[in-house]
């Protein structure tokens, strides 16, 4: 009788043990899935291949792989000996183009003036002189007291000199009316292309240095002093330290839970005990198979959309292509604005 009841009594304690642990079980399930979702991904990061945009021998490479660089630190040089020579010759032809405008638009100096004025008295003081003499000769000859020739001779220098007369006139209206305005024109469009020409000489002197464009970690140093390089061949690459996030992938019915903005936290295997701080930042609008490194047949037949979650990573100790674990928390704020602070990655 006693063994009975000690069964019955067992029986019960053993019931009444599994109801609560499935109650538990189905209480911290049902909890989870309510206030967080939990997605898988990897680290990833932003490379980038530098090279000169130019083609030239390189001079000197100042980095080394693993070094870190700030935006605008030097990186490297080319030879640039001919550069600055294109750029000296540019300079001159520039200058001497600069003057000739200059003085195109200044027109006629007083000094030219007075001096067209003169060779203008001067050519009508001859003009009237070879004029009178040529009068004075005409009545001779035909009175046989000089010969033809002579008197011909006197017409002819009092002819050229008038000529000589009018010429200098003209010269002087020349110069009082100054150059004509397409040869000032002219001469202006000649100087912007010169400009334009030192302006590409300069900028070719300035591509034989190459300059880090943010902060990063070299990767990898591609080439080294000696080489040529052309602008099709990259030099160093650089790892972008910043933005960092992790790739993550999200069901169909997980999908509607999610918004860009909202808080998360992640975690890897290589720091159990970190958690860093991360937002959404992408949600694809297109669903694609999972990605061909999940094995498993039932869920690589699944589609999936990605979630680009971005992370904080202060100690720099995320690395590219980590396995991580994002932990989305569901009863946040529900609009975006209210999620993301202005600055997620400074301490509260």
């Amino acid at each position: 009788m006693r063994r009975a009841v000690r069964r019955v009594l067992l029986l019960i304690l053993i019931v009444t043990a599994a109801g609560a642990g499935a109650w538990l079980w189905h209480t911290y399930r049902g909890k989870t899935s309510v206030d967080a979702l939990v997605l898988y991904g990897n680290v990833e990061i932003r490379q980038v291949e530098l090279a000169f945009n130019n083609s030239q021998r390189i001079a000197s490479m100042l980095v080394r792989e693993g070094d870190r660089v700030k935006p605008g630190q030097l990186l490297a040089t080319l030879e640039a000996e001919r550069l600055q020579y294109a750029v000296d010759r540019s300079r001159g032809q520039l200058e001497s183009q600069r003057q000739t405008v200059s003085r195109l638009i200044a027109g006629s100096r007083p000094e030219e003036i007075r001096k067209a004025r003169a060779d203008v008295a001067a050519a009508q003081a001859q003009a009237a002189n070879a004029t009178n003499f040529a009068g004075r000769r005409a009545p001779l000859a035909e009175r046989n007291a000089v010969s033809r020739e002579e008197a011909e001779t006197a017409r002819y220098n009092a002819e050229t000199a008038q000529a000589q007369h009018k010429s200098a006139q003209e010269t002087l209206a020349l110069a009082l009316e100054g150059p004509r305005i397409e040869d000032v024109e002219s001469a202006k469009a000649m100087l912007q292309a010169l400009e334009a020409e030192y302006a590409l000489a300069l900028k070719q002197l300035a591509d034989a240095s190459l300059y880090a464009p943010a902060d990063g970690i070299i990767q990898n140093r591609i080439l080294e002093p000696g080489d040529m390089v052309t602008p099709q061949k990259p030099v160093y690459t650089l790892a972008l330290t910043e933005p960092l996030w992790v790739r993550a992938y999200a069901s169909e019915s997980d999908l509607g839970k999610l918004r860009p903005g909202m808080i998360a936290e992640v975690t890897t295997d290589s720091f159990p005990d970190k958690r860093y701080r991360g937002w959404i930042g992408f949600i694809s609008p297109t669903a694609q198979f999972t990605p061909k490194t999940v094995e498993t047949l039932e869920i690589r037949t699944s589609l999936v959309y990605q979630v680009r979650v971005f992370v904080c990573n202060p100690q720099d100790e995320l690395r590219l292509g980590m396995p991580a674990t994002v932990t989305v928390p569901l009863n946040r704020a529900s609009t975006p604005e209210k999620s993301v602070p202005e600055d997620p990655c400074k301490e509260p």
